[in-house]
């Protein structure tokens, strides 16, 4: 009873950190046009449009290939390779696509597959360091976008707008 409990508090705080990750993305993304998300700060540096492949491949990856037992296709270097073809709503689609299958992957995987140890891009890791992983890594990819559309607008981004994040634990 109580492993199932920990099964069903690990992957609901997992998805609903997936979901904090996409709300966060969009809104980010309100007032970016197709231009402009594909606009990189220099040539060192990743556009919006390369890190949200990045994160499909990803997530793509290690979600779904690996927890889901399919075959691993993902091309890397196109992800930062790419430099224009798809617009900001094409973007945003494949990304909640990605995001929405990778959380009904995590949701059907069973406490087995979640401790069961495999390569994943070279790593050793549980399924549970697999997820781990997946929302660690979109949410330092949020970080980057967020940080840049700041640059490119000059603007608060209103994460948290309604909420009084001045209140004191209890």
């Amino acid at each position: 009873m109580m492993e199932e409990q920990i099964l069903s508090e690990f992957k609901k705080n997992a998805l609903y950190r997936l979901d904090e990750s996409t709300r966060m993305v969009n809104k980010a993304l309100q007032d970016i046009d197709d231009e402009m998300v594909w606009k990189r700060p220099n040539e060192n540096s990743n556009s919006i449009g390369n890190l949200i492949l990045h994160l499909c491949g990803n997530i793509t990856q290690y979600a779904i290939a690996s927890l889901g037992a399919l075959s691993d296709t993902r091309t890397r270097d196109m992800e930062f390779g790419t430099r224009e073809g798809y617009t900001k709503t094409q973007l945003l689609d494949k990304l909640e696509f990605t995001v929405a299958k990778a959380k009904q992957t995590i949701q059907d995987t069973s406490l087995e597959t979640l401790v069961k140890v495999r390569s994943v891009q070279g790593f050793q890791l549980s399924g549970i360091g697999i997820v781990m992983h997946v929302v660690e890594h979109y949410s330092y990819h949020t970080g980057q976008v967020a940080f840049w559309v700041k640059q490119l607008n000059d603007q608060q981004l209103g994460f948290y707008d309604g909420f009084d994040l001045n209140i004191k634990n209890e």
